[in-house]
């Protein structure tokens, strides 16, 4: 039996900056831009957007845009900061509409055993890898963090279920220790899951 795989993202924030040159590929040129977007508690999420030239003329700093794309991930090979590099694959853009949206969708399969374990204050939190199939034989390794029962739920998986969930992608600033003592500040992006839901939907 094959899994059903589905990955679709929903963001509407402000651009911080005008799109820059990233790479080209396949004679298509792509640019990476930041987008700020607010969060319920106050403090924003800073994601990632990669976009292909065609869609650079709806950015404009600070105006609001609405981004339909993809969560993917690359690789990387610069031996700086995350193995994983995760990065918003806007698939389409349009002006804003008047409100902030933070949405994912994502089913695929469990590819490490989960990792259960409770906050100080004795919160569950439980981080998952998530493998969502891509065209041509490639897949997109996604971490995913569920919190109380949902976390309680999903420590329980194992390796191979298929999962599916709806959540938000959040940025999350950490401090990490280099080989010569210094510490650096660094921003880690990851799926926080909000629900659950079946494999087939």
């Amino acid at each position: 039996m094959t899994t059903l795989t589905k990955n679709e993202v929903l963001l509407e924030g402000l651009p911080l900056a005008a799109p820059e040159w990233s790479h080209e590929n396949h004679g298509t040129h792509f640019y990476r831009l930041f987008l700020r977007v607010p969060r319920l508690s106050g403090t924003p999420d800073t994601l990632p957007i990669l976009l292909s030239e065609a869609l650079t003329d709806w950015v404009t700093p600070e105006e609001p845009i609405r981004i339909q794309g993809q969560l993917r991930s690359f690789n990387n090979r610069s031996g700086v900061g995350n193995k994983l590099v995760l990065t918003v694959y806007a698939q389409d853009i349009q002006p804003g509409q008047g409100s902030a949206c933070n949405q994912i969708t994502l089913s695929g399969a469990l590819c490490k055993p989960p990792i259960f374990r409770r906050t100080p204050l004795g919160r569950s939190i439980c981080d998952l890898m998530l493998a969502v199939s891509r065209r041509y034989g490639r897949a997109d390794y996604l971490p995913v963090i569920a919190w109380g029962q949902l976390a309680v739920r999903t420590s329980q998986l194992q390796v191979g279920d298929s999962i599916a969930l709806e959540g938000r992608i959040q940025s999350r600033t950490y401090h990490k220790v280099i080989d010569d003592g210094s510490v650096q500040d660094r921003t880690a992006y990851e799926v926080s899951m909000m629900h659950l839901l079946s494999p087939e939907s």
